[in-house]
């Protein structure tokens, strides 16, 4: 259906109006809009969404006869998500005035640049892949990939092969757990009520602790691969790069600062903060890069695009609301409960516990984003061991660490079609990666508690 679009903008308007004028009436029709939306998606979804979907309702509606919750309360609660589905929308904005900015073919130049050895590559690689992450997301990854399998066609395949699936995820995952556009930290922010401004901080720090361990390993394993050397760069380009990475890292630190202080004088949580932003934003940014038409036509066609294809999160967010307000009001709360309980004194232990359940369910399709909805049916209990900081950060780090294992994972899947690799092979050469980042992340949150 070529104009679904028009349909889900109009939702997401009236959410946004009733953010701000929270009438009971509104908030029930949009339930029902909810409800309305998820029976167009969840034909057009995927299997492996379908199967969540299913999962969370089916649970739902066996959940409901123990709960307290009135019709009308759980019609209601049927829209409790469109936020992050509003987040989802409003995104395409933000990569279109990037791509419109020709900041993708940075990206290109970059790699291109002058190296001795894959060590190097590897170090520049992982840190262009941060920088334009932050706004591409998984555009970058795919992008980053084209171009390395083009300019390392002189390295042996198994090589090859080897470098473009570590530097290209570990570096997307690396840009995840600070960046405001991420959808996980929406929803983590709304679980836990952290502030933004509260866990960026910490977040830069495990980002940049991860970039240096995995930058020193990626320079000593792949140095003693040779890296054909590319014509030398003009000078102008030398300083044309220079230039638009500088506009770049401003643009992202002028986000990050906005978000936070309007957020803070406003009072306005997050996800609303963003969604009001990143229009604007990138309007502005567009006009005074002088590239307002291309931004424009880029812009309006990927919207359109990302709303008329966003059935598998319309299907994984509305049946996740129906779950978690399930869950809540019935005595199975209670029953997951006493394991964390039992382990009030030892919340060390409840840290792995987090840690471990996102790599396991990750292994098996599971987004991560469904793992966060499954927690915080018992988010109360969890802060009553955890600080809602530790939780947060624990959370966030146990997301964006599954990144590069999640077997069946976009953009595992990605570069397994790319590289015409198996998911398992790439899972297992990031492994100890993602084990160690979930480490750092439980000792920042251990310390946080």
């Amino acid at each position: 259906m070529k104009h679904t679009y028009l349909f889900f903008a109009a939702i997401f308007i009236l959410h946004i109006y009733s953010l701000f004028f929270p009438y009971p009436w509104l908030k029930f029709t949009l339930g029902l809009l909810a409800i309305v939306i998820l029976l167009i998606s969840f034909r057009q979804a995927t299997k492996l969404f379908q199967i969540l979907g299913s999962s969370f309702l089916l649970i739902g509606l066996i959940l409901l006869p123990f709960t307290d919750l009135s019709w009308g309360d759980i019609i209601s609660g049927m829209g409790d998500n469109l936020s992050l589905l509003t987040l989802l929308a409003v995104l395409p904005w933000m990569n279109s005035v990037v791509a419109a900015g020709r900041f993708d073919k940075l990206l290109q130049r970059l790699l291109r640049g002058n190296v001795q050895h894959l060590g190097q590559l590897y170090q520049r690689s992982s840190t262009v892949m941060m920088a334009l992450t932050s706004f591409l997301n998984v555009s970058a990854a795919t992008l980053a990939q084209d171009v390395l399998v083009d300019n390392l066609k002189p390295i042996k395949q198994r090589i090859a092969s080897k470098f473009i699936m570590m530097v290209s995820l570990r570096g997307y995952s690396l840009a995840l757990p600070w960046s405001p556009l991420e959808m996980a930290m929406g929803m983590i922010l709304l679980v836990t009520g952290v502030g933004f401004g509260e866990l960026l901080p910490w977040m830069i720090a495990i980002s940049v602790i991860m970039y240096v361990l995995d930058s020193l390993w990626g320079r000593w394993f792949f140095k003693r691969y040779n890296y054909p050397a590319p014509p030398q760069q003009q000078t102008s380009n030398i300083r044309q790069n220079r230039s638009s990475m500088l506009q770049l890292i401003i643009a992202l630190a002028t986000f990050l600062f906005l978000v936070i202080a309007i957020g803070n004088v406003f009072d306005l949580d997050f996800l609303l903060t963003v969604i009001l932003l990143v229009p604007p934003f990138a309007f502005c940014w567009a006009l005074a890069m002088g590239r307002w038409k291309s931004f424009w036509t880029i812009g309006w066609n990927r919207w359109k695009n990302t709303l008329n294809t966003m059935h598998n999160f319309i299907v994984l967010f509305v049946t996740l609301a129906l779950f978690t307000n399930a869950l809540n009001g019935s005595p199975a709360q209670d029953m997951l409960q006493q394991p964390i309980i039992a382990l009030a004194d030892k919340p060390l232990y409840v840290l792995i516990i987090i840690q471990l359940l996102f790599v396991f369910l990750s292994m098996f399709g599971v987004h991560p984003l469904a793992t966060i909805g499954i927690l915080s049916g018992i988010s109360g209990i969890l802060m009553e061991v955890l600080s809602p900081l530790s939780l947060a950060v624990s959370l966030m780090i146990a997301t964006v660490a599954t990144v590069p294992i999640g077997t069946y994972g976009l953009v595992v899947t990605i570069t397994s079609m790319s590289l015409r690799q198996s998911p398992y092979y790439i899972t297992y050469y990031n492994m100890i990666y993602s084990l160690v980042f979930g480490i750092v992340g439980i000792i920042f949150a251990y310390f946080l508690i």
